[in-house]
């Protein structure tokens, strides 16, 4: 048969019961603190290769910009 729980035994439940809520609490806010960093991690970086393609992208139009008068000449005619 099963019996009633005693005074001491419900303070040692309720004990358990709020340190395993105290380290879900903890727990939450590491893991919103890893995912956060992670985060700017991720945008740090995101505008790290946004800087290096308008640069890649800048040079590329300048040597354009160079090629194209030397392409666009076309011969003289002769003068008749």
């Amino acid at each position: 048969m099963a019996t009633a729980p005693t005074k001491s035994g419900d303070s040692q439940i309720r004990a358990e019961a709020s340190f395993r809520k105290e380290e879900r609490a903890k727990d939450g806010a590491k893991a919103m603190m890893e995912y956060q960093a992670n985060g700017r991690i991720a945008r740090e970086k995101m505008a790290q290769l946004k800087a290096l393609r308008l640069a890649k992208e800048a040079a590329e139009k300048v040597a354009e910009k160079a090629a194209k008068p030397a392409a666009k000449r076309a011969p003289r005619k002769k003068a008749e």
